[in-house]
């Protein structure tokens, strides 16, 4: 091969050879990612982590609150004290319909015109729709029902989003020994999430008990309303937090090199962020590189190969199974909790309202306490050790097994309170075996199989079938429960999750192992030869410091 560089007047003149130009920035591509794979984790990572992690924090908040509102909503504009089965189902299954159409179009958007562009916007649209649900009323030609319902799947839409921008955000700019445990980090803060929702709706239940217990009858409870009002609203608090430094993170260096083919300003991107001098960033001349599209066409060329279908189906239909059981127990603790004895029923009177309200409450902080924030911790600490694959199949078997046996022996385990106290354990082993499980590794999957111009695109797919799973359940749910009597059919229903458990298992199987391995390994595409031939900017110039500059170190 002819040289690459002449000498002319002292300068270093670039020479324009396709063949080689290609040959060199293929070469610095695979170099200036192996940085990005290799760096040690510093505060740049931990700032990415904290930024995805209270969105997510933020979003697990505004979807399970509603556990404990929609019973406030009961007491305030239900019938007889509740909800009756089409309003409850209304306000619970907005949001995880809204983020099926967030999942999907934020996914595609986040690979057409950026990561960063799209984090901001989804999130802003998070917070404007939780503090309109604090704020709704209702009027002769709409129901608050209504409203909420419009609000609640509007800010569904913004928390999809978040789901594939998160994970994509954080696995295209950890490195590679430990993107698990980064990842990991983030989906966590979902359970502190759940956590804050219950013990905000306690702490609110104490300090409104005064004013409960003065109300003279069932039918005059305005107190309620301000409850559930300052419930939700709340959830703006850590959205606002986390908006600064959402929009001032970096775009990923994969989404520059590979779809924004600017691979200068990649370089330049890595080189800031380990930077541990901190210096301000600076503009950089664009040198194009010619890498794979996103079309299309080039869409379906790639997944109708067999082998890249199969680990899409694999992650989508894992998600999709997880998301029956987890979302028809997370959205329905309250009617579960009830349904073995753990609520008051508003029968009692108003003094019930009370007990009613902090029985739930107390009851989702046990069930948070007790399986889901000690589960992703658990899978924190061995995500990297053990592989996603082994924690995923040991979770499906967990749960397939415990829900076979609260199903069968639903009658017996609600019939006495010392029986109650085994179901309950059982419970919070089923929410530990979900976070120490498939639900935390159906978020990661996904996030490290694609190449960059489809790995937000499929990882919104993955994510839209959990949430079309989460639907089924919750619909299933609300319609099935009561048949033959109130609760009656809630063993079956559990019955029913161990099915898709089972499912669960062989839809991993067909799943390849993500740990340690780079995420351009993963995207089962030759990376030696990336770079295209066909190279624009012949009248570019290497300086002699690029010719000699060690990409490798």
């Amino acid at each position: 091969m002819s040289s690459f560089y002449e000498q002319e007047s002292g300068e270093d003149k670039f020479i324009a050879r396709p063949t080689e130009a290609a040959f060199c920035l293929d070469e610095r591509r695979r170099a200036a990612l192996a940085r990005v794979d290799s760096a040690k984790f510093s505060w740049f990572h931990a700032k990415v982590c904290c930024a995805a992690g209270v969105g997510f924090f933020t979003d697990a908040y505004d979807l399970f609150a509603i556990n404990i509102a929609s019973t406030m909503l009961g007491y305030v504009y239900g019938s007889e004290q509740k909800l009756n089965k089409n309003q409850d189902l209304c306000v619970k299954v907005a949001g995880p319909v809204g983020s099926l159409f967030g999942q999907l179009l934020f996914g595609w958007l986040a690979d057409t015109l950026g990561r960063k562009r799209m984090y901001g916007l989804e999130l802003s649209m998070m917070i404007v729709a939780t503090f309109a649900q604090a704020v709704s009323g209702s009027s002769v030609a709409i129901s608050i029902i209504a409203t909420l319902t419009m609000w609640r799947f509007i800010m569904g839409v913004a928390i999809g989003g978040d789901y594939p921008l998160s994970a994509i955000i954080t696995s295209e700019f950890a490195p590679a020994k430990i993107r698990g445990r980064m990842m990991t980090v983030v989906f966590a803060a979902q359970g502190w999430g759940n956590f804050v929702a219950a013990l905000t709706g306690f702490i609110i239940t104490a300090a409104f008990k005064t004013t409960i217990l003065r109300e003279p009858a069932m039918t005059n409870l305005e107190s309620i309303d301000s409850m559930w009002r300052i419930l939700i609203g709340l959830g703006c608090v850590p959205g606002v937090i986390a908006l600064y430094f959402r929009l001032t993170i970096p775009e990923t260096p994969r989404f520059t090199m590979d779809i924004e083919r600017n691979i200068n300003q990649a370089s330049a991107d890595i080189e800031n962020m380990l930077d541990v001098n901190n210096n301000p960033p600076q503009e950089q001349d664009i040198i194009r590189i010619e890498t794979p599209r996103g079309t299309w066409s080039d869409f379906r060329s790639h997944f109708s190969q067999h082998s890249n279908f199969q680990v899409l189906f694999g992650a989508a239909y894992s998600w999709f199974a997880l998301d029956i059981a987890f979302y028809g127990l997370g959205l329905n603790s309250g009617i579960i909790l009830q349904a073995i004895g753990f609520g008051t029923p508003v029968t009692d009177g108003v003094p019930g309202v009370y007990e009613n309200l902090k029985n739930i409450c107390v009851g989702n902080l046990i069930l948070s306490v007790a399986g889901l924030i000690p589960g992703y911790w658990a899978s924190f600490l061995f995500i990297d050790k053990w592989g996603r694959k082994p924690i995923q199949l040991l979770g499906f078997i967990m749960l397939t097994t415990i829900f076979t046996i609260m199903g069968f022996c639903y009658e017996y385990l609600t019939a006495t309170t010392s029986a109650t106290k085994v179901f309950v354990v059982l419970y919070c082993l089923a929410n530990f075996f979900q976070n120490f499980g498939p639900n935390t590794t159906t978020f990661i999957i996904p996030g490290e199989l694609f190449p960059t111009r489809y790995r937000s695109t499929a990882h919104g797919i993955s994510a839209a079938c959990g949430k079309l799973g989460a639907i089924i359940a919750q619909v299933g749910f609300a319609q099935l429960k009561d048949i033959g009597g109130p609760n009656s059919f809630v063993k079956h229903i559990l019955k029913i999750f161990a099915f898709f458990m089972l499912t669960g298992i062989l839809s991993t199987l067909i799943l390849p192992e993500t740990k340690g391995r780079t995420l351009e390994d993963l995207s089962n595409e030759k990376q030696e030869g990336f770079v295209k031939e066909h190279f624009t900017a012949w009248n570019c110039q290497f300086t002699r410091e690029i010719r000699n500059h060690d990409f490798t170190r």
